[in-house]
């Protein structure tokens, strides 16, 4: 199986003074402003690492769905969040770290079962094999 998609990004002007508009092949996002004031000076829109942070949370979010459907599970909730680190590196700037932290709940199971299969997913998950940079993983478990 393989699948392709598209985003799509403009930038009218240049530098910090520029200003942009980045959207999804499935209108899922449309026409989102971003540029240095969301990107550095928290203006309303978004920025590249808030869009990796909601990709990876989400990718990873599914492979743990995944893994937990595998184990057996057929009821349950996964809710993660992703917090993603940019740094100044030389003349430009470097993704250092992409933080994930899950919660689930799922009857039957318990906690290190739970952070067994988190793991796995952490680890198959296709944003974390292709993100260059340290991921770490918190869990919170409910039985």
């Amino acid at each position: 199986m393989q699948t392709t998609n598209t985003g799509y990004a403009t930038y009218e002007g240049l530098g910090k003074d520029g200003k942009g508009h980045v959207s999804t092949g499935s209108s899922a996002l449309s026409a989102q402003p971003y540029g240095f004031q969301t990107r550095f000076e928290d203006a309303a829109g978004t920025n590249p690492e808030e869009l990796v942070a909601a990709a990876h949370a989400s990718c990873f979010t599914m492979a743990l769905s995944f893994k937990l459907a595998e184990a057996g599970h057929t009821d349950g909730s996964v809710t993660t969040s992703a917090e993603v680190t940019l740094k100044k590196d030389g003349d430009g700037f470097t993704i250092t770290k992409s933080a994930l932290s899950t919660k689930g709940k799922v009857p039957g199971l318990d906690k290190a079962k739970f952070d067994e299969l988190a793991q796995q997913a952490k680890e198959g998950c296709p944003l974390s094999k292709l993100l260059d940079c340290e991921i770490t993983l918190e869990t919170k478990f409910e039985g």
